[in-house]
C-alpha cells in the first residue's frame, strides 16, 4: 500500500468520524481524503511530475500533513523545513534540495522573501494563510481544485520524504525514506503500541522532524483521530490532554520533563493517557521514575534514526519500577530489537561483538532509508553492506536488551579507559538538585582528555562541586567522575532536534580541527 491510500481507505470506512482536531477545527476522514485529493491537482496542475520536490516551511497543520499524504498519494517528494534554523542555513537546504515548488505559512513571509534567492527562477511559491503582495494564496488553488482521486497514483518504491539531519556533524543530509518504507514503519508502530481507531493521538512534534512524521502515521494507518498542535506549550498540552480525552502522545524527553513541572503544580485529569511514546533522545532513570510517578505506567521507549527508522522499542511492561536488579537496571536501556528489525553490535574491524561488549550499533529492516540525497560516498558509508552504521555506541545483555553508551565520536578516551558520557550523565541526575547535564570530553596533556560535566540545577536547589562528585563516586568509577564540574542556567540545543548542543559546548576547549562531532 501507498500512503495516500490509508486517507481513501480510512474515507470509506469511518467517513464522518473525526480524522483531525486541530485549533478549534475538525475535519472528517471524508474532508481530510478531499483535502488530500485537492493538494495533489493543485500540484499538478502547476506541472509538477512525479519525483518532483516540494519544500515546506509550515508549522504543523492539516495543509501541511495533507501535502505529506498527497505525495504519497501521486509519488511526489515532500521536503519538511526547519522554520527554526537561520535564513542561511534554511537557503543551504534548499538549494541543495532543488524544489519544484514551495510552500510557506504566512508567518514566514518575510523569511520566504529571503529565500527566494535560493531557489530557480521558475519555482512557483505559495503562501498558506493571507499571502503577501504579489504572490499566489495556496487555499485559491486548493479551492480551484477537484476532490476526486487523481488518475495516475504513485508507486511503493517512490521517495515519499527528504529529511535533513541535524548536520551537526557537517552539512545537513538529505535522508530520502521510500513510501513502502514509511508504510511498514507505521504498521509495525501500530502494532508495537496497540493503536486502535478508538485512540486519540496527540501530535506536537515538527513534522520536519521524522519522530512525529512516524508516530501520526502510526495512528492516522488505524483510523483514529489526531489531535494536532502547531507548537509545544506545556500547559496547552495537558489542557488539550484533559479536553480531548487523549489516549496517546508523542513526546521528547525534554517535553515530558516540562510537563512534569507544569502537572506536579497544577495537576490535569490525564486519566484517559494510556501510552506515552518517547524518543529523540534517552530519558534518563531519574526523569523515567519521576514521569511514571506522575503519569502512571503507560511509557514506551522508541529507540531509531531518521535513516533507519525504529530500531528497538523498551515496553511499558518493560519499565520496572520495581524488581531485580537485572530489570530494574533494564531501565538504563533502550528496550529489545523491533520486529522485523535486526541489530547487531560490532567492533572497528568490522567483526561482531560478544555479548556485553561495546562497539557500533547496527540495525537492519525494511524501514532503511534509499540513501542520502547526492551523497553516494555518504550511503555506501552508512548502509553500503545492507547494514545501517549508526555512530552509536553500544552493546547487547544476554537477553538483547540494547544499551546505547555515547555517540562514537564522543566517546571519552582518558588514559586509555573508555568513558561513556550517558553512563556520567545518569549518576549526576540522581542527584536531586540536577535538572540537565551534558559530560564531554575535554583535553588534557597527560591523559588524552578528562570528563567535564556542565550542570543545570532545578529551581531554588543547588549543590556544591564536591557534592557531586561524592555522589558521583557513590554510583561509577572514580576514573569516570567529572575532573571539573561548571553550573550553567541552561544547556544549548540544536535547533532541528532540540538536543543538547555538544558541539557547542566543546568548542571552547578544542582547537580548529580538534574533536568538533554530535
Amino acid at each position: 500500500m501507498i500512503l495516500g491510500l490509508i486517507a481513501e481507505r480510512n474515507a470509506r470506512l469511518w467517513p464522518d468520524e473525526p480524522a483531525l482536531i486541530y485549533e478549534g477545527r475538525t475535519l472528517s476522514h471524508r474532508d481530510f481524503a478531499n483535502l488530500v485529493r485537492r493538494s495533489a491537482h493543485a500540484l499538478r496542475s502547476l506541472g509538477l511530475q512525479r519525483q518532483d520536490r516540494v519544500a515546506i516551511l509550515s508549522k504543523n497543520s492539516p495543509e501541511y500533513l495533507a501535502l505529506y499524504v498527497a505525495a504519497g498519494l501521486v509519488g511526489f517528494v515532500a521536503v519538511g523545513i526547519n522554520y527554526r534554523l537561520s535564513a542561511a542555513e534554511q537557503a543551504d537546504i534548499l538549494r541543495d534540495c532543488e524544489p519544484q515548488f514551495f510552500l510557506f505559512e504566512d508567518e514566514y513571509a518575510e523569511r520566504a522573501g529571503e529565500l527566494r534567492s535560493a531557489l530557480r527562477p521558475e519555482v512557483p511559491m505559495f503562501c498558506m494563510g493571507t499571502p503577501p503582495a504579489g504572490l499566489p494564496s495556496w487555499s485559491a488553488l486548493l479551492a480551484a481544485a477537484p476532490p476526486t482521486l487523481p488518475d495516475r497514483l504513485g508507486e511503493p518504491g517512490d521517495t515519499l520524504l527528504m529529511i535533513y539531519t541535524s548536520g551537526t556533524t557537517g552539512k545537513p543530509k538529505g535522508v530520502l525514506l521510500s513510501n513502502e518504507g514509511m508504510v511498514e514503519t507505521a504498521r509495525e508502530y501500530a502494532l508495537a503500541q496497540g493503536a486502535q481507531p478508538a485512540d486519540r493521538m496527540l501530535i506536537v512534534m515538527p513534522f520536519y522532524h521524522i519522530g512525529g512524521t512516524s508516530q501520526l502515521l502510526t495512528y492516522m494507518i488505524v483510523g483514529a483521530p489526531v489531535v494536532l498542535h502547531r507548537v509545544f506549550e506545556a500547559e496547552r498540552i495537558l489542557d488539550s490532554i484533559q479536553q480531548h480525552q487523549v489516549t496517546a502522545a508523542h513526546f521528547a524527553p525534554t517535553m515530558i520533563q516540562l510537563m512534569l513541572d507544569v502537572q506536579e503544580r497544577e495537576p490535569r485529569d490525564v486519566s484517559t493517557l494510556r501510552t506515552v511514546c518517547y524518543a529523540s533522545a534517552p530519558m534518563s532513570v531519574a526523569l523515567s521514575q519521576r514521569a511514571r510517578a506522575a503519569f502512571g505506567e503507560i511509557f514506551v521507549q522508541i529507540y531509531g534514526m531518521t535513516e533507519q527508522g525504529i530500531g528497538t522499542i523498551l515496553h511499558k511492561h518493560q519499565h520496572f519500577a520495581s524488581g531485580t536488579p537485572l530489570q530494574v537496571g533494564r531501565l538504563a536501556s533502550a528496550g529489545q530489537a523491533f520486529l522485523n528489525t535486526d541489530i547487531k553490535i560490532i567492533r572497528d574491524d568490522g567483526s561482531t561483538c560478544e555479548t556485553g561488549e561495546s562497539g557500533e550499533i547496527c540495525t537492519r529492516s525494511k524501514a532503511l532509508m534509499q540513501g542520502y540525497w547526492r551523497k553516494p560516498e555518504a550511503t555506501r558509508e552508512a548502509i553500503g553492506d545492507g547494514w545501517m552504521r549508526t555512530g552509536d555506541v553500544g552493546y547487547l545483555d544476554h537477553e538483547q536488551y540494547l544499551f546505547v553508551q555515547d555517540r562514537k565520536k564522543d566517546m571519552i578516551i582518558s588514559g586509555g579507559e573508555n568513558i561513556y558520557s550517558r553512563e556520567v550523565e545518569e549518576a549526576l541526575l540522581m542527584h536531586p538538585a540536577v535538572l540537565e547535564t551534558a559530560v564531554i570530553g575535554v583535553p588534557h596533556p597527560k591523559w588524552g582528555e578528562t570528563v567535564k560535566a556542565l550542570v543545570v540545577f532545578h529551581p531554588g536547589r543547588s549543590a556544591t562541586v564536591d557534592e557531586l562528585n561524592q555522589h558521583c563516586r557513590e554510583r561509577i568509577g572514580g576514573y569516570k567522575c567529572p575532573r571539573s564540574i561548571e553550573f550553567l542556567a541552561a544547556l544549548p540545543r540544536i535547533a532541528s532536534t532540540n538536543k543538547v548542543d555538544k558541539r557547542s559546548l566543546r568548542a571552547p576547549y578544542w582547537p580548529a580541527g580538534g574533536k568538533q562531532v554530535a
